[in-house]
């Protein structure tokens, strides 16, 4: 069906040839599921754009998010490295390689 000026014409038709129950409701279904197919489609079409704009803003949060940790994690890096350089200029030793306090 290329338009919907010709479903008129085959509606006219199917009743003049008086099909059976099975056909009208198989053509009945066949409508129905087309119909609903082209309603979702439609608004899957109106809504895409608020769905990858959210979908954006996901990512554009997760990659924050990453980017942060990833600092977090060099700032105490860096910070346990200062420390231990102090330990070091102090005491050359730390607590922890005393074997045995008499």
């Amino acid at each position: 069906m290329e338009t919907v000026q010709e479903l008129v014409p085959l509606a006219k038709e199917m009743m003049a040839q008086k099909p059976n129950g099975k056909m009208m409701k198989l053509y009945v279904l066949g409508s129905v599921v087309a119909f609903f197919g082209v309603v979702i489609g439609l608004v899957e079409t109106v809504c895409s754009p608020f769905c990858a704009n959210r979908c954006l803003q996901e990512d554009e949060a997760a990659v924050a998010a990453v980017q942060a940790a990833r600092l977090r994690e060099s700032r105490r890096r860096e910070a346990l490295l200062e420390k231990s350089k102090q330990q070091e200029a102090l005491g050359g030793r730390s607590l922890s390689h005393r074997q045995h306090a008499s």
